[in-house]
């Protein structure tokens, strides 16, 4: 008799958690973003009968109940707190592998090398293995990419880079061809690379490939018009430093200050050291790579955004922010309209990678009091971002560009805006990457045609920033950040890069 009441009792739970599980996943609003992943997720597909009689609407369905179920973050999490207490173990370095090794080949040199003088190899503490599995495409972020290293509050997740040292050759070839096309201006070109060029264990350098040949690549491959910015061995020798954030796949503010020094150093024009400058701090940032990674041990280790504002010098920034849809494309831009360079946002918040310009699904113009008549065009990803903000000391005029959503004539613009530097600032993923180069080179001459998707143009006091679709597959989510506020959500541009 107790047997039989026990399995009564056993099965009326069971019953009671199916039945919640029916009310929770049928009945509770469908999640929209997932601030984790930092993308949007699926939504409820169009019906046509097309689609149903080929079984297309019925797939798409099952991928919409499952990809935005309710309550899809706090069930993640929990997922992952209980995966860090019985799932992946740790090496006694206190390292967790979350990627295979790189399996591709890179583009081959399409032209002999050419001999650039640069600064002595002190690399040798660099991986410099050979390894002939690795390809174009694992030259990018991915989910299946990440390396977490450290234990408490030193852990640090790290992208496995998968290019080879003959590679990234048409990101060289496309400053050539900005030098050809614009030749009255000077033309610099900037490899930034990524964390794990600098921190990476030695147990782990069979998962990776060294960055620095890839640079060298590049820079041999360079016009002897084109400058280069070799910026590998100025943030080595800072790396003890917080140059790059520990739970984002971006560099911190201070790495684009070691960067834009030697960038300013490389174009001959002035610039202010730290004194100069109001530090500011943002505490208990979480960035990207928690998401990445889905390792808790990310979360728990959140980190401080420390960011610089320069002191005494004036400076206005005007914006053209573009609407884009779901496919990355852009759908409108607002008319010009002046905002803050610097955004501000509270501890704990996601989004503070966007603290400089908001975003990048925009073009900033920033006039300076500088008055040297230099004029410095950008053409970056989002680790360009932490360029500009060092650079008022140093040039007149600064025009910031996203390699992925600039939508007008390059020549016309040049020209109309009497631009005298042009600066290519790109991390090595992004750089590597013929996506990348291809929509350079298109940006000459391009005629931009608005999409016939209707949408309202954006205002430039409310502007929605997405991350970068990153070779077709960066994870991203939406922001609206209001001038001089606190933004409403806590999207991370990135990029992706």
């Amino acid at each position: 008799m107790k047997h039989q009441k026990s399995s009564i009792i056993y099965l009326i739970i069971v019953a009671i958690l199916f039945l919640a599980f029916v009310v929770v996943f049928d009945t509770f609003p469908r999640t929209k973003i997932s601030q984790l992943e930092k993308r949007e997720l699926a939504t409820f597909p169009e019906f046509s009968w097309e689609s149903l009689a080929n079984g297309t609407f019925t797939s798409k369905v099952s991928s919409w109940f499952s990809d935005s179920e309710p309550f899809r973050d706090e069930l993640m999490t929990l997922s992952m707190q209980i995966k860090d207490l019985i799932g992946i173990a740790p090496t006694e370095d206190n390292i967790k592998f979350h990627a295979p090794e790189p399996t591709a080949k890179a583009d081959p040199p399409k032209k002999e090398e050419k001999k650039k003088t640069e600064e002595p190899d002190d690399s040798a503490d660099d991986n410099s293995e050979t390894d002939e599995n690795t390809m174009e495409e694992n030259a990018k972020i991915a989910n299946a990419g990440i390396i977490v290293i450290g234990k408490d509050q030193n852990v640090r997740a790290l992208m496995a880079y998968g290019g080879e040292a003959t590679g990234c050759t048409g990101y060289a070839e496309v400053a050539n061809y900005y030098k050809q096309t614009f030749p009255q201006a000077n033309v610099y070109c900037m490899v930034i690379p990524t964390s794990i060029a600098y921190y990476c264990p030695e147990k782990v350098k069979k998962h990776t490939k060294p960055q620095l040949p890839t640079i060298r690549n590049v820079i041999a491959h360079l016009d002897p018009e084109v400058k280069p910015v070799n910026v590998y061995f100025t943030l080595k020798r800072h790396k003890d430093e917080d140059i790059y954030l520990r739970t984002d796949h971006h560099w911190s503010p201070l790495g684009g200050y070691y960067a834009a020094q030697t960038f300013a150093k490389v174009a001959g024009v002035p610039f202010k050291d730290l004194k100069h400058y109001e530090q500011h701090v943002v505490h208990g940032y979480v960035g990207s790579m928690y998401g990445y990674s889905k390792d808790i041990s990310v979360k728990n280790a959140p980190e401080d955004f420390v960011y610089y504002i320069p002191k005494d010098v004036e400076y206005n920034t005007t914006y053209i922010v573009y609407s884009i849809n779901k496919n990355y494309q852009v759908t409108g831009e607002s008319k010009p309209a002046q905002g803050p360079f610097f955004y501000k946002y509270k501890d704990g918040n996601g989004g503070a990678y966007c603290t400089m310009m908001g975003g990048d699904t925009k073009i900033t113009q920033v006039r300076t009091s500088t008055q040297n008549g230099r004029r410095l065009m950008i053409l970056k990803d989002s680790f360009g971002n932490m360029l500009p903000g060092y650079l008022f000391y140093s040039f007149e005029e600064i025009h910031v560009i996203d390699g992925r959503y600039f939508t007008k004539d390059m020549v016309s613009y040049v020209n109309e805006n009497k631009i005298t530097d042009i600066l290519f600032a790109n991390n090595i993923f992004s750089a590597y990457s013929n996506s990348t180069c291809n929509k350079y080179r298109k940006f000459i001459n391009q005629q931009w045609s608005k999409s016939p998707e209707k949408r309202e143009e954006p205002k430039a006091d409310e502007t929605v920033e997405k991350s970068e679709k990153h070779e077709e597959s960066k994870n991203s989510e939406s922001s609206k950040i209001s001038e001089n506020s606190e933004p409403t959500d806590s999207s991370e541009t990135s990029e992706s890069f």
